[in-house]
């Protein structure tokens, strides 16, 4: 579980997010969504240590990241898992050399463990028999399968997910969405999904969080997103048509 409390953050003159608390559950994907430039990665970032809010906590099961030393610090970070947005591989390493990277950084493995450790996550996202092609090679939605055999080759308690659908075809976004989904439950990470992808949130969320100019505007499950009151809210998600059309077909 991750605790944000009270949290703010400004750069320069300008507020960024303001006095933000949630809770993101374990063993659940934890989604934070609303237009650009609400905040979201911003948050998440602070998450992380890679902003310094002004004020506020974050818990890692109760331990209080920004009240660390380094070291401590060092080790919050080697239990995190991140899927960057654009998968952020290194065009010259093959899938397996990818793979391998964060286990040669951080851990104290042989080369042949981590080369098994490496193995074993990318046959679970289904994509062994390419560990030996380079990124360049791989579709869009093979990169995001090797994105997230790195993110997981911790074994991490936390995972963060910035927009892991971005520029995926709609059923290549589905197969990322559920195999995020399996892995979150099959490992009980903390999950936490920075998305604009509506379908996504319909079908994966269980803990939605939506920022609305930098403050937290309202939280809830999937259900509760369908049939919601909060005017800014549905603004959003009605973009495009989307929940309106899944909110009529929930009532024929």
């Amino acid at each position: 579980m991750i605790e944000v409390k009270g949290l703010s953050k400004r750069f320069g003159t300008v507020q960024i997010l303001t006095d933000i608390s949630a809770v993101f559950e374990t063993g659940k994907v934890n989604q934070i969504i609303g237009k650009s430039g609400s905040g979201k990665s911003v948050l998440a970032k602070c998450m992380v240590g890679l902003h310094v809010p002004e004020q506020g906590k974050v818990l890692y099961e109760n331990r209080s990241f920004y009240d660390m030393d380094r070291d401590q610090k060092t080790e919050i970070r080697q239990e995190i898992g991140m899927l960057f947005q654009g998968s952020a591989l290194f065009d010259s390493l093959t899938v397996l050399q990818n793979v391998m990277f964060p286990l040669q950084m951080f851990s104290h493995k042989s080369k042949s463990e981590m080369e098994d450790r490496a193995h074993s996550c990318l046959k679970r996202v289904n994509i062994l028999d390419k560990d030996r092609l380079f990124p360049a090679e791989l579709s869009g939605g093979m990169q995001k399968r090797v994105g997230i055999a790195r993110a997981i080759a911790m074994n991490p308690k936390y995972l963060f997910c910035d927009e892991p659908n971005s520029g995926l075809d709609p059923q290549t976004s589905i197969l990322i969405d559920e195999l995020i989904k399996e892995i979150t439950e099959e490992f009980k990470t903390t999950t936490i999904v920075i998305t604009h992808d509506m379908n996504s949130v319909v079908e994966t969320g269980e803990n939605i969080i939506f920022i609305h100019k930098g403050q937290k505007w309202w939280q809830g499950t999937g259900d509760e997103l369908l049939n919601n009151d909060n005017k800014e809210l549905n603004e959003f998600i009605f973009a495009g048509g989307l929940m309106r059309r899944i909110k009529r077909s929930l009532k024929n």
